[in-house]
């Protein structure tokens, strides 16, 4: 009983809802209007791009952003960055090199070529309020001699060049790898500075023969003035700028056997940030294409019935809608970043299945009836389920930007999602509804549904040439057009009518179909078990970008050891026993070292000197080891603290670098040595931590993409399972957590086979995945699970008859809308169109293949159904009976003499 009463309460108030509408269509279709003028210019006006790329796409709360504070207050991260080095995430301002010779050269031979560019490099001026600055004015300096910190890898390139010029061989040159020694006697580690090495035969310590590539990077000071900001930043242009160049240089010059690439501090967010801009003429071809598909899905040969305006203005009242999300978000401080880029294209989704709902619920209502009324039917008839979905849209989305959503960029889409949802809502029965009423209103007084003039008479057109008839007639003839349903005539309705629904539900097509359904089945159980990380911010950058070109040329020759980990230790220990010796041996077991500890050790068992007591210990390391020369630079990786009572020192803080050995996936394994090595930083009994710049954009990266799929996942199957009570017949709620969870499962399954990693932009997908299956699936599950028909085919048939034309004018909508993105070059494009192809695809498979088959093999039955009507002929039948009976009887009295005629 109640289900019954809060349906039709709420058809009731839908219904006054459409006669509130076309009783004031001139005030619903104008107030739309301003809000999106006043919106739009403030969106033109105020629109600021997003600068900070980590607070974007790196998990929010995560260990790593703790680990590098405390890293930070022990030993400042901007002095030591040169050591701490990082792929892509290098803290602060920086430029990097990545000089490549040319196939088969040695880039050894070349480095006379190297040394140049390099010097170009260091040339560079940056004028800026009338002064000219260098790299010497902006680079961080040594704390012991103040000059400018430099790659060692340039030391080894000077001795290179100095012995060709001496007329000797470069291989005369000692050159180890992946640590070499340097002329000072300094052991440095150069793995990352030179790739695609090949060693001499049969030499012991693995010494250089052949190499590909150098990288060079020029640190700048972080800390300082605004204007010394400025003006690093300008030095950074001038360094692409150069590249570029370079590039361009006719033959012969000192690169041209060189291929030189550049990376700043501002590429990634720069190549992020592009993908918006080379979007902007596809969004728009977008629209007009979408505009386009709706216009010709809406269109009938029936002049008077068909509305291709109709779906022209469909179309234009969610671009307005759209604007005026976009404006809300600017005023409430949003700023913009590309992934904000699908939400017109997700909100379209939603948006014109609203629409063409409302008008297939037109053309439901009975012509006889005033055009005010036939709005209010259609509102009753439609509104209920699309309000549903969009209170669906919200919870899921609003799931997404809550709390648990441990990445920025996600939160701030599924923020601006609800506000989109809101506003196509309340844009579609206003605006929407206001062109509804005024196209019913030019039907009932007979104008053209194009040319908007008056249709002339039949005798009018008998005398008129074919293609007037054509163009200007009806279709139907005026004493009839009343008893029949002229709106069936729509070429999608009579295509579905006619043919599709007889061709589904043959018994011959159902086995190809539960085959395909296996299959569809088999491919996403393989897909989701092959998910794969895509946390690599290079997936959102534009594809032919110049932070892709060097990722790539990077991860191919620069892949062999991974980032350097600074290992912290925060704590005193006991450095000269024996057991934390080994304890720390044990710790970074495995590892390429770079330890002040090991060099001491060394230097003690050289100098044959024992250091077991503390005194012994701490005296020589700072007496001794530590003013060597060659050891000088360990003074920065330890702290010593005075005890002003007893004159001695303390070590209370430490660090060394461990480099772990990789393959081309660096990345996966990175993250898997990431989690091992956190358990041992909270469980060990010497105190440290492990911390790289890139840890902040992979700590906990896959549970914090995953997280607000599942949380709205479960709050659609939370509303789901809670509104049994309330929906008239729980197995259409049945039926639909299946659906859902088939398309959801399908699509994750197919785009993973499609090289789709689990990134942000996929999970968003996902969620709106959800949404669009059930905005898709609810209606026309509903409509078979309450039709009274005789049978499951003709419910079916019914459901299809009602909702194909709606569904199938959306989903083509929505693909042709996406289609435009594949011109985009970008990865974050590319992902947008495959998961959104996915999406529409496995809808529409599931509305018009899967469930008109797989519903006629289980329940609800409609077996009720039938004994309802057999009841209802039996009684009708005894009625007529007694009728009979009750006409012989008034005939015999009558004519008492003739009761045998009777």
């Amino acid at each position: 009983m109640l289900r019954q009463v809060v349906h039709r309460g709420l058809k009731a108030w839908f219904y006054w809802l459409g006669l509130f509408v076309s009783r004031h269509p001139v005030f619903f279709l104008t107030v739309p209007a301003v809000l999106t003028i006043i919106f739009g210019s403030t969106v033109l006006s105020r629109l600021q791009p997003e600068t900070d790329l980590e607070t974007l796409v790196a998990p929010t709360h995560s260990l790593a952003k703790i680990e590098r504070s405390l890293a930070n207050s022990l030993f400042p991260i901007d002095r030591s960055k040169h050591r701490l080095y990082s792929d892509l995430h290098t803290p602060g301002r920086y430029g990097r090199l990545l000089l490549l010779a040319r196939p088969g050269a040695n880039v050894l031979e070349l480095a006379g070529q190297v040394l140049r560019v390099h010097q170009q490099v260091l040339d560079l001026r940056v004028n800026y309020q009338g002064f000219n600055y260098t790299f010497a004015h902006l680079c961080v300096l040594s704390p012991r001699d103040k000059r400018c910190l430099l790659d060692d890898i340039v030391t080894v390139l000077e001795e290179l060049r100095a012995a060709m010029r001496a007329n000797s061989s470069v291989h005369k040159v000692p050159l180890g790898y992946p640590n070499t020694t340097l002329k000072s006697g300094r052991v440095s580690f150069i793995a990352h500075q030179l790739g695609g090495v090949s060693f001499a035969p049969n030499s012991r310590d693995q010494q250089v023969k052949f190499a590909r590539a150098v990288q060079i990077t020029y640190y700048l000071r972080n800390h300082g003035p605004p204007v010394q900001d400025a003006v690093a930043e300008r030095w950074e242009k001038e360094l692409c700028a150069l590249v570029g160049r370079l590039g361009r240089a006719p033959r012969p010059h000192p690169a041209d056997q060189l291929h030189v690439q550049a990376l700043t501090s501002a590429s990634l967010w720069r190549d992020f940030h592009r993908t918006g801009v080379l979007a902007k003429g596809e969004v728009l071809v977008s629209v007009v294409l979408v505009l386009l598909a709706a216009t010709v899905s809406s269109s009938m040969r029936d002049c008077l019935r068909g509305k291709p305006f109709l779906g022209l203005l469909g179309v234009l009242t969610i671009c307005i809608a759209n604007v005026t999300a976009a404006g809300i978000f600017v005023i409430s401080d949003g700023k913009f970043n590309a992934t904000l880029l699908g939400i017109p294209f997700f909100s379209m989704g939603h948006g014109t299945k609203g629409v063409f709902e409302l008008l297939a619920g037109w053309r439901r209502t009975r012509e006889n009836l005033p055009f005010k009324e036939r709005v209010a039917d259609a509102f009753a008839d439609v509104m209920v389920c699309y309000t549903m979905t969009s209170s669906l849209y919200i919870i899921t989305f609003g799931m997404g930007a809550s709390p648990f959503t441990n990445i920025e960029s996600v939160k701030i889409f599924c923020q601006s999602m609800c506000v989109a949802v809101l506003v196509n809502y309340f844009y579609v029965f206003s605006f929407y509804g206001s062109c509804l009423v005024f196209a019913g209103q030019l039907e009932q007084n007979r104008y053209h549904s194009v040319f908007c003039c008056k249709i002339p008479s039949v005798e009018y057109l008998d005398r008129q040439p074919a293609w007037f008839k054509t163009m200007m007639s009806d279709g139907h003839d005026l004493s009839t057009h009343h008893d029949s349903v002229p709106y069936q005539n729509h070429f999608i309705q009579h295509f579905l009518r006619e043919h599709y629904t007889e061709w589904i539900t043959n018994t011959y097509v159902k086995p190809f179909v539960v085959i395909l359904y296996l299959i569809y089945a088999s491919f996403s159980f393989m897909g989701c078990l092959q998910i794969s990380d895509g946390s690599n911010v290079v997936n959102l950058l534009a594809s032919n970008s110049p932070s892709v070109s060097y990722a790539l040329t990077q991860q191919k020759y620069f892949s062999n050891y991974s980032p350097v980990i600074g290992f912290y230790i925060y704590e005193p220990i006991e450095y000269w026993n024996s057991t934390v010796q080994e304890h720390l041996k044990t710790l970074s077991h495995g590892f390429n070292k770079i330890s002040w500890m090991d060099n001491f050790y060394q230097y003690l068992r050289v100098a044959n000197v024992s250091a077991a007591t503390k005194n012994e210990f701490i005296s020589i390391l700072k007496g001794s080891f530590l003013r060597s020369p060659e050891y000088q630079h360990f003074t920065e990786d330890i702290i010593f603290s005075k005890n002003r009572e007893s004159d001695e020192y303390d070590i209370i803080a430490s660090r060394m670098y461990l480099v772990a050995r990789t393959t081309e996936k660096k990345r996966e394994e990175v993250v898997e040595l990431l989690e091992k090595l956190r358990p041992l930083m909270l469980i060990n009994s010497i105190k440290f931590i492990a911390f790289n710049p890139t840890f902040v954009f992979m700590d906990r990266y896959s549970s914090s993409v995953i997280s607000p799929i599942l949380t709205s996942g479960f709050s659609v199957l939370t509303i789901l399972i809670l509104t049994f009570f309330l929906v008239i017949n729980p197995l259409g709620n049945l039926w639909l957590i299946l659906t859902v969870t088939s398309v959801e499962l399908g699509v994750l399954g197919l785009m993973t086979l499609w090289n789709v990693g689990m990134d942000g932009i996929s999970i968003l997908c996902l969620i709106y995945t959800l949404n669009f299956a059930v905005d898709h699936c609810a209606p026309h599950l509903y409509t078979f699970v309450l039709a009274t028909e005789h049978t499951r085919t003709q419910c079916i048939k019914l459901a299809l008859e009602e909702h194909g034309a709606a569904i199938l004018q959306n989903a083509s909508c929505f693909v042709i809308g996406m289609v435009p993105l594949v011109f985009v070059p970008s990865n974050l494009t590319y992902t947008l169109f495959k998961c959104s192809l996915l999406t529409a695809g496995c809808t529409v498979l599931h509305c018009f293949v899967i469930l008109p088959v797989f519903l006629t093999f289980f329940p609800p039955s409609k077996k009720r159904h039938k004994k309802k009507k057999r009841a209802k002929r039996k009684e009708r039948e005894r009625e007529r009976e007694r009728e009979r009976e009750e006409i012989e009887c008034i005939e015999v009295r009558e004519n008492p003499d003739h009761v045998t005629n009777v």
